[in-house]
């Protein structure tokens, strides 16, 4: 005989009630005694393990900048907020935090490796973040600067890195590339040359350059003259300073077999002595 069913309904809902009261009092009483054991000092963080890029700053100095910002124990302790802490360490690019049972923490670090500047006072790395940390702790000399609007490091960085090497056969380097507001490349070359590049897809701009660069030879051979400006910005050609002359010039792509010339237009040529 089912003696429940046989109980009044008021009856029914008391014992449902008590039930209901003693299992809340249960998981509670629970939740109480694994708060206080999370807060014993056997489980509060005792050491911090840190292995990855410790280059530009000892584990000594991560520590100290980190574990003031660290709060809890092995149980209580915030990871996302440990993982702020280490990422705010000068250098720090991401920080990987998991627990170490019974007290410890473990941090692998990857650095930031810087590629170039970043307008006065900050830096981009390798994969084109901006990142801030003392410009003095840079040993490369020969980084360039990048300058341009927020959110155009990675795309700049990639434009240089394909650049780059294509001016190098000038035997020189960029110095500085700008990045104006209205999208359009200017490049300054360590050897006070200045390169308008204009605007275009990354293909478009370097492709350019390659045109550029083919026939620059021809006319600064012709001169014997360096380049002081070049304007590349010309639908089919491109326009030149030399130092000393200015001149024009249409770089047509060579036919197949037959090696073209630039035409050669010039604008303020200092007369020769002795000719009025």
């Amino acid at each position: 005989m089912d003696t429940t069913a046989a109980l009044p309904a008021d009856i029914r809902l008391m014992n449902t009630v008590a039930n209901v009261l003693w299992a809340g009092f249960g998981i509670a009483l629970v939740a109480v005694a694994m708060a206080w054991v999370a807060r014993l000092p056997l489980f509060a963080i005792h050491a911090v393990i840190v292995d990855g890029d410790v280059t530009r700053n000892s584990v000594t100095t991560i520590r100290a900048n980190a574990a003031p910002r660290l709060a809890g124990t092995f149980f209580t302790l915030d990871l996302d907020r440990a993982k702020q802490a280490f990422e705010a360490v000068p250098w720090v690019r991401e920080a990987i935090v998991r627990r170490v049972w019974p007290n410890r923490i473990a941090v692998h670090l990857e650095e930031h490796h810087p590629a170039a500047f970043w307008g006065d006072d900050k830096l981009v790395n390798t994969e084109g973040e901006v990142f801030e940390a003392n410009l003095g702790d840079v040993e490369d000399d020969n980084l360039p600067t990048l300058s341009g609007p927020d959110g155009s490091s990675q795309s700049m960085l990639a434009l240089y890195r394909r650049v780059e090497p294509v001016l190098e056969k000038l035997e020189t380097r960029i110095d500085t590339l700008n990045l104006s507001g209205r999208g359009s490349y200017q490049a300054e070359l360590d050897n006070g040359a200045t390169i308008e590049i204009g605007r275009g897809t990354e293909d478009e701009l370097v492709a350019r350059t390659q045109r550029f660069v083919r026939t620059l030879g021809e006319v600064t051979t012709h001169y014997g003259r360096s380049l002081q400006y070049a304007d590349l910005r010309h639908a089919d050609g491109y326009a030149v300073r030399l130092k000393g002359i200015t001149t024009t010039t249409d770089a047509q792509p060579a036919k197949p077999a037959v090696k073209s010339k630039p035409r050669i237009t010039t604008r303020d040529v200092p007369a020769k002595p002795g000719r009025h």
